[in-house]
């Protein structure tokens, strides 16, 4: 087959501007082949490079003494203790979501999961962060419902718990949804596996499914906006097959104790092509590859689709040339693709062969750590206007709105779609702050949690950042969990506007300041840009995903309320509303600026809960809704009614931050008053637990009409 000539349009169409060529002509001191210009489209995108972001993540936190591995490999690591180390990450399919709803987020969920085990350690627990377009445009009836099927089709058929996550919906996310997919797993602290390639002369083998051609150019369809020619795009979607995947990770898992494995990488985006350039450029070799002895599904497949296929279930390594055929037998056992398909070579080389033809000869170096990186010009981000004034409601009506609304009802129609409790380790399951794990085997226990808080990101990027950090923070405290780490899920519009790239720099030193303050430094993450359609942006949205750590000896804080618990407030405010739920949904007003996060405060109040948690029966952090949905959510939660002493408007639904609330008998009240007061931390009482309604100030209604109203509400607007 003859391959296309290079023409202007040509390298337009593969995402590469004038400069980049011209670049690319300087490093190959001539043209490129057709395949050499899909390997340099594929590693220099936005999606693999990072061009206009890695300039700015250099400044995040992201070390510490519970670090084993930061950023750079497929997942972080941090020590659990007992020589166990938990490993996880988030990533987002956002543009294959929105194309080809159920495989894109299908693939989304194997994707992130073959990142956790290529590290070697053994799925627990998994979550999602979803965002859509307004409950009542064209496309959001049928993007809900083919991602939640895709998540928990993908999940489910493996078999890992989903334990927690989020949903929202607004008119910013109508051309562009996020599906962002969040997995961790449990390895030994010894016993990590890396990427980068070592020894010359080994055996490159490729592992798992066949290559076929779906999801070709898949990677430089997520570096791009999207137009009216988005239907084209859906060939650049993968297909994902779960049950090759669980058996996938039988073998590779098992493949890591014969010690065969010398380095490993899955093949996500950018597929043969990215796994190999990682892996030759992070160990300073190069890569041979001989292409017909790719594992093929699909007949006369060139060497450019070969290279840039996305095909699931597939993974590359470097191995010990003495255990091939140990290792084959693995595979072989569990009916998969086994293929030595190359060597690595002691040249700055990455030489791919077909059928004895050289398609592609590059200095592989020039690939990844000489892809371009770009200081993209930036404004910050204009100071919010005042926020006029808000009228006072009745409470129980402007709860009833929050609750009744696709962002605040409850999530059980979601939820429920996944497998929460396989694996018999989850201790809580989704529909609070945060999932629960016990780490198998023993009495300690991981909690996880993700949130962003978009309408804060827009009005003040550093405060939203912050917040998004602080909330993880407070969730993860709010059930007795020591915050260990971080990851982030960095979605924004297009980078080349400065007034998105301000976005991105003001919330990047939001999370930086948060996650140096609080300690739960960044071990992982992702990068998605250019999430817009017809130049209309999404909401800025950094997802933060975060763990905590219930050691063996401590109790978390699980309980329920019951009748006649005092409510306590821990942490104050001045019932902040600018950027609120109450605003947003009641009034159709999205105005003022993001409540400021005193990250002292943060630290301060959270290490506290965790001090007192033989005192406190059950508690959650206070965020969007304030403390009306808060006494609200742990009343339904726990099947008694609440009442509240202040009905003002600003008490109620007032959005400051740093706040729990606590529900626990007088005896425990009181000393909770006492050793606050020794803390330096703020407590009043708010209230008490009793009866069967819901009860703010005066205003009065049932909690079972109220229940009701929450849980019937998702299933209403989209089953």
């Amino acid at each position: 087959m003859q391959e296309p000539a290079i023409t202007e349009d040509l390298i337009a169409a593969h995402g590469i501007n004038a400069d980049e060529y011209a670049e690319i002509l300087r490093i190959m001191n001539r043209e490129p082949t057709f395949t050499e210009l899909g390997i340099f489209s594929a590693m220099w995108n936005e999606h693999c490079s990072y061009k206009s972001s890695k300039i700015h993540l250099k400044n995040l936190p992201t070390s510490g003494p519970q670090v084993i591995c930061g950023p750079g490999e497929n997942a972080g690591v941090v020590d659990i203790g007992d020589g166990q180390a938990v490993v996880f990450k988030m990533e987002s399919h956002n543009h294959p979501s929105y194309i080809e709803p159920y495989q894109g987020a299908a693939t989304g969920v194997g994707g992130i999961l073959r990142d956790v085990f290529t590290m070697g350690a053994r799925p627990i627990a998994a979550m999602n962060a979803l965002s859509f377009g307004e409950k009542d445009h064209p496309k959001t009836r049928q993007l809900v419902h083919g991602v939640v099927e895709g998540v928990g089709g993908y999940g489910n058929a493996f078999g890992v718990p989903t334990v927690g996550g989020e949903v929202r919906f607004h008119p910013a996310y109508n051309g562009n949804c996020l599906v962002n997919a969040f997995a961790a797993g449990l390895a030994d602290a010894d016993k990590i596996f890396y990427s980068a390639a070592s020894g010359v002369g080994r055996p490159v083998v490729y592992l798992g499914a066949k290559t076929g051609r779906d999801g070709v150019g898949g990677a430089t369809m997520a570096s791009a906006e999207f137009d009216e020619s988005i239907e084209e795009k859906r060939p650049t979607v993968q297909v994902g097959d779960p049950f090759t995947e669980k058996r996938l990770m039988e073998a590779t898992l098992e493949l890591m104790q014969t010690g065969a494995v010398i380095s490993i990488q899955d093949m996500g985006a950018a597929g043969l092509t990215c796994s190999a350039v990682e892996m030759g450029d992070k160990g300073g070799l190069g890569i041979r590859l001989d292409l017909e002895k790719v594992p093929q599904r699909e007949e006369n497949m060139t060497a450019y689709e070969m290279m840039l296929s996305e095909s699931q279930e597939r993974m590359l390594m470097v191995l010990d040339p003495a255990k091939e055929a140990e290792a084959k037998a693995v595979f072989d056992k569990w009916d998969l693709d086994f293929a030595v398909v190359g060597e690595t070579i002691d040249e700055d080389r990455f030489l791919i062969v077909h059928n004895g033809e050289v398609k592609a000869d590059m200095p592989l170096s020039r690939l990844s750590s000489s892809a371009p990186e770009y200081d993209r010009p930036w404004e910050p981000t204009a100071p919010a206007e005042p926020l006029e004034d808000v009228p006072q409601i009745d409470g129980i009506d402007g709860l009833r709105a929050l609750i009744g609304s696709p962002n605040y009802c409850g999530r059980s129609w979601v939820y429920e779609q996944y497998d929460s409790q396989v694996m018999a380790d989850t201790v809580r399951i989704p529909g609070f702050g945060s999932g629960v794990i016990r780490v198998h085997g023993t009495d300690k226990k991981l909690a996880f949690t993700s949130d962003v808080t978009p309408r804060y990101v827009r009005a003040n990027p550093i405060e939203g950042g912050k917040q998004a950090v602080a909330e993880a923070f407070r969730n993860l405290c709010a059930v007795g969990a020591q915050p260990l780490a971080t990851t982030d899920n960095l979605n924004f519009g297009n980078p080349e506007k400065p007034e998105i790239m301000g976005q991105f720099v003001g919330a990047l030193n939001g999370i930086g300041q948060a996650c140096t303050a609080l300690d739960m430094p960044i071990v992982s993450g992702n990068v998605s840009l250019y999430n817009e359609t017809d130049g209309q942006g999404i909401l800025p949205t950094p997802t933060i995903g975060a763990v905590g750590l219930i050691n063996a000896e401590e109790e978390p804080i699980l309980g329920y309320a019951r009748d006649g618990h005092v409510a306590l407030l821990i942490g104050d405010g001045e019932g902040h509303l600018g950027q609120s739920a109450l605003l947003a949904e009641v009034f159709n007003r999205e105005e003022g600026d993001a409540p400021t996060v005193d990250l002292e405060a943060e630290r301060r109040n959270g290490d506290f809960i965790r001090a007192q948690r033989d005192l406190i029966k059950c508690c959650t952090d206070l965020s969007d809704g304030g403390l009306a949905l808060a006494a609200f959510e742990m009343a339904a939660a726990s099947g008694v009614g609440v009442q509240l002493d202040d009905d003002a408007t600003p008490a109620l639904f007032g959005e400051d931050q740093g706040r729990y609330l606590v529900a626990c008998n007088f005896d425990q009240a009181e000393a909770l008053m006492i050793a606050a007061g020794q803390a330096g931390v703020p407590v009043t009482s708010v209230g008490r637990f009793a009866g069967d309604t819901v009860k703010f100030g005066n205003s009065e209604a049932p909690l079972s009409d109220l229940v009701d109203l929450h849980q019937s509400a998702f299933g209403e607007h989209f089953a």
